[in-house]
């Protein structure tokens, strides 16, 4: 049996969801999951959703991007994501040391990982130096606003960091993911599963994009039993 950790990091609950689903795969397979999140930054001036804060709506709200996006419209779903979100634990560099395997889960963020995920990183450089996740298989899961902004541009540049660290990426095969292969707007490609949140947020994950996350999961739980102690 493996220990699976999903972390992630969700401004508006997509990603939260994604998560929930992988802990879920993991579960399936017999493995033990843990759930944690990466926090948002606690400054004020740094949220996530600091143009969508009620204050700043009369200079952004309806012109250009800013009505597409609906961004004061915003605010009161960042607000409810991020009440759901108190009961899962704040991430640790303990938690990476515990699995066994890990599944990441943040939005694109102008086609990379948000910035409160690169400080999680950048602030776990012990571990690096230590080589305490070398070996460990790994997979990503994202969102984007639409079928355009970044779902696999995302997944591609945070493998980067990953393989720094030593972990081996694990991906999502064609030939059992089938649901990706479709016309349809919904996330996932072979590099990861993602979800379509909508320009305004508005969307949730459909079930295909939740049962590729749930695969992801069950996949790293595999590759993570079978090389448990092996870098």
């Amino acid at each position: 049996m493996a220990n699976v950790l999903v972390i992630y990091f969700s401004a508006y609950g997509h990603i939260h969801r994604m998560a929930e689903a992988a802990a879920q795969g993991i579960e399936s397979e017999g493995h033990t999951a843990r759930l944690v999140r990466i926090p948002e930054f606690r400054h004020p001036d740094n949220i996530t959703a600091l143009l969508d804060h009620p204050d700043r709506r009369q200079s952004t709200e309806g012109s250009g991007l800013s009505g597409t996006f609906r961004v004061g419209a915003r605010w009161e779903k960042y607000e409810a994501a991020q009440a759901l979100q108190q009961t899962v634990q704040e991430a640790k560099a303990d938690d990476l040391r515990w699995a066994d395997g890990i599944v990441w889960g943040f939005p694109t963020y102008y086609g990379s990982m948000p910035a409160q995920v690169k400080s999680f990183l950048d602030l776990s450089g012990s571990l690096c130096a230590g080589g305490e996740l070398e070996g460990k298989p790994t997979g990503v899961m994202t969102s984007a606003g639409s079928i355009h902004t970044g779902h696999e541009a995302t997944i591609l540049t945070s493998i980067i960091p990953l393989l720094h660290f030593g972990m081996v990426y694990v991906g999502l095969p064609y030939s059992q993911n089938p649901e990706y292969l479709t016309a349809d707007a919904i996330g996932g490609s072979p590099y990861g599963p993602s979800t379509l949140a909508g320009p305004d947020s508005s969307r949730t994950p459909d079930e295909r994009e939740l049962r590729m996350a749930g695969r992801l999961g069950a996949r790293v739980a595999r590759f993570a039993a079978a090389t448990k102690g092996i870098k």
